[in-house]
């Protein structure tokens, strides 16, 4: 992966073939282009959730229309971090209750969830070039 700085308080990342670009608020001295890095981390974890979802309803030939989830977070404003992040998946009448608690367990599997409850450790260093 690597980083690069594009101008102003923009910051990107090319990995994997794509630019995943972000930005600052305003408010913060960017231009608000994209979304901020913090914001895209919180959204790696409602679209991981997601695509476990999508893959469990496309085995099963569920259909997906009118299923969302919705993602909020609770804010410790002492330590200024999230402490819990409240994912629910809402579905529409029609789905198969049967499937609720699976879906919910596997909506739990995400990966970034996992790297959350078991993170790795960090080594940042700098290198002349």
């Amino acid at each position: 992966m690597k980083i690069y700085f594009p101008g102003g308080k923009k910051v990107y990342a090319d990995f994997n073939g794509f630019t995943h670009k972000t930005d600052q608020p305003v408010i913060s001295g960017g231009d608000e282009s994209s979304p901020a890095p913090f914001d895209m981390f919180l959204a790696s974890l409602g679209t991981c959730a997601g695509i476990y979802v999508l893959g469990f309803c496309q085995q099963r030939n569920i259909d997906t229309e009118g299923i969302e989830i919705a993602q909020s977070h609770k804010f410790n404003p002492a330590t200024k971090l999230i402490e819990e992040v409240n994912i629910e998946i809402k579905l529409p009448a029609v789905f198969p209750r049967k499937y609720s608690d699976a879906l919910t367990r596997v909506a739990q599997m995400c990966a970034v969830k996992k790297h959350l409850e078991n993170p790795p450790g960090f080594q940042v260093t700098t290198k002349f070039n």
